[in-house]
């Protein structure tokens, strides 16, 4: 009786394993990519893309800008970054 509760146990926990996602500590962040010394809000006429570049020309590094929770993300690749300046 033992050795089948043992199984029916492993079974149980094999399955909730194999359920689960491979993403499971993923998060997902929207925004726009900015620049550091501007962040959410970019303060040159022009466009996001135009200030984020001047600012990327003083020696600013890319960000993720979420304007909705006024946060600000740093980001690892800023050659990735750079194709999608300004952009959402």
């Amino acid at each position: 009786m033992r050795r089948l509760l043992l199984r029916v146990a492993v079974l149980v926990l094999a399955a909730g394993v194999s359920q689960a996602s491979p993403k499971a500590g993923s998060q997902t962040f929207v925004g726009s990519v900015s620049d550091s010394m501007c962040g959410v809000k970019h303060m040159m006429p022009g466009g996001d893309k135009a200030c984020a570049e001047a600012c990327m020309k003083a020696g600013a590094k890319y960000v993720l800008a979420d304007a909705a929770r006024n946060n600000v993300y740093n980001l690892s690749d800023q050659k990735k970054a750079a194709a999608y300046s300004g952009e959402k």
